[in-house]
């Protein structure tokens, strides 16, 4: 492994975790909050006791995403230095700010987690939706930074020269609102399915099941509105990705020859040699119309670029095929689970609903993994689109592949904590959690 393929890999390994527990930590607090807001209005200690239970989780995962981030902002540096160098007093404010929300964030989690007995009780609720807002804040400005290297904005680029700075522009370049848009629905909708898919595990064990039950039916809401609008968000995406990076829509749809009338390709394994797909479904005209609203519309094919700048065609097809398969299902079974709740209430107690919610529990990460991949194996050879390339931003000093090896130790081992962290948090529900008024009030 060369130093370039150890940078790439170093990053990508740590950004693939921090993701997942970034996106958890951003929306476990409206779950959270949610429940708390049903206790307050009801009284019903068991919404209570949901409440107590993911706030605990919301607190493992926020030190997780905490500290899986930090070390992401030291490797950028140790990594990229060119990349920084002049990138980053373009693109910085994002950055800063989201240090700013960060803050508040953990500020709001701490009044939250100690301040039941000492805050009027709506005041800490209130800090409880803090901490979701300030989470979904925090991801949408770091989602900025990345979309600006999809699309730099807010500068001259002029004889290598980079002039006439504006952060302001930078930060609100065109790429952002959508990325955005379709990172938060990503994050809702993995966390959602997960959280209810852990539950609907526990009511099919016949295990604590009223709490359960609840718990589910809030993460499961949540889940399933995420998943019919994300394929409405990820239409707007792939439209603004083929007028701003045509390169990138040609690899994930394995696109290699410029032309009219482009079928959708569902499926299907690329020959980057001869330039062909086999094996796949042909829907006729359909990428055209996905692409432009133009069932006739030319779509710019990877024959309109250089090789030495066109992304890897297999890694971005089968990450953009897995993402839309996965997301496919995620909605299928949100159609099944609001069309039980409006019509159809008998349906919430069939095992067949609840096991399809337990199927779909990695189902939401393994799609946000391959979204994230879609994005960044699909923007290379660039680190900054158009104008840097990736291997022109790498540190020369050699022995990055030790760097790799330490980091990705220390990431499992941290994964493999977590994990049994919150196997523990489920299987202690009916010693820690799911208990009598008196007893809550004790802990």
């Amino acid at each position: 492994m060369d130093d370039l393929m150890a940078a790439r890999s170093q990053m990508a390994f740590t950004l693939g975790f921090h993701i997942i527990f970034s996106c958890i930590a951003m929306v476990m607090p409206f779950f959270m909050a949610i429940s708390h807001f049903r206790y307050l209005k009801t009284g019903n200690v068991i919404y209570k006791n949901i409440t107590r239970a993911w706030a605990r989780g919301v607190a493992i995962l926020f030190i997780t995403g905490a500290v899986s981030g930090t070390v992401l902002s030291f490797e950028l540096g140790l990594l990229w230095p060119k990349f920084m160098k002049h990138a980053g007093p373009i693109f910085g404010m994002p950055f800063s700010m989201e240090g700013t929300f960060f803050f508040i964030e953990a500020i709001a989690l701490g009044f939250y987690l100690y301040g039941e007995k000492v805050f009027n009780k709506w005041f800490h609720w209130f800090t409880g939706v803090v901490v979701g807002v300030s989470g979904v804040a925090s991801g949408v400005l770091v989602v900025a930074a990345n979309a600006w290297m999809n699309s730099p904005e807010g500068f001259d680029y002029i004889n290598g020269q980079y002039l006439n700075i504006d952060p302001v522009a930078a930060m609100f370049n065109k790429a952002w609102p959508l990325q955005a848009l379709h990172m938060v629905l990503a994050a809702v909708c993995s966390t959602g399915f997960a959280v209810a898919g852990v539950h609907a595990l526990m009511i099919l064990k016949r295990k604590n099941i009223e709490f359960h039950t609840k718990a589910f039916r809030i993460a499961a809401i949540f889940a399933s509105i995420a998943a019919l609008l994300q394929p409405l968000s990820g239409d707007l995406s792939a439209k603004d990705v083929a007028r701003r990076q045509p390169a990138k829509l040609a690899a994930m749809e394995a696109h290699f020859k410029t032309e009219t009338n482009v079928p959708l390709i569902v499926g299907g394994i690329p020959d980057e040699k001869t330039e062909t797909v086999k094996y796949a479904i042909k829907i006729p005209n359909g990428l055209s119309f996905l692409a432009f609203s133009d069932f006739n519309a030319k779509v710019t094919g990877l024959d309109a670029f250089p090789k030495d700048e066109r992304p890897p065609v297999i890694v971005t097809h089968f990450a953009f095929q897995i993402m839309v398969g996965l997301g496919t299902f995620m909605m299928f079974i949100a159609v099944l689970y609001l069309f039980a709740n409006w019509w159809k209430k008998i349906w919430l107690t069939k095992k067949w609903l609840l096991r399809l919610f337990v199927i779909a529990i990695p189902a939401g990460f393994i799609a946000l993994e391959a979204g994230w991949t879609v994005t960044e194996v699909g923007r290379q050879p660039w680190i900054m689109y158009g104008i840097m390339k990736t291997k022109d931003a790498v540190n020369p000093i050699p022995g990055l592949v030790y760097s790799f090896y330490l980091f990705s130790g220390i990431y499992i081992l941290l994964g493999i904590t977590v994990a049994y962290l919150l196997y523990r948090q489920v299987k202690m529900v009916d010693k820690l959690y799911d208990i009598g008024s008196a007893e809550v009030d004790a802990h």
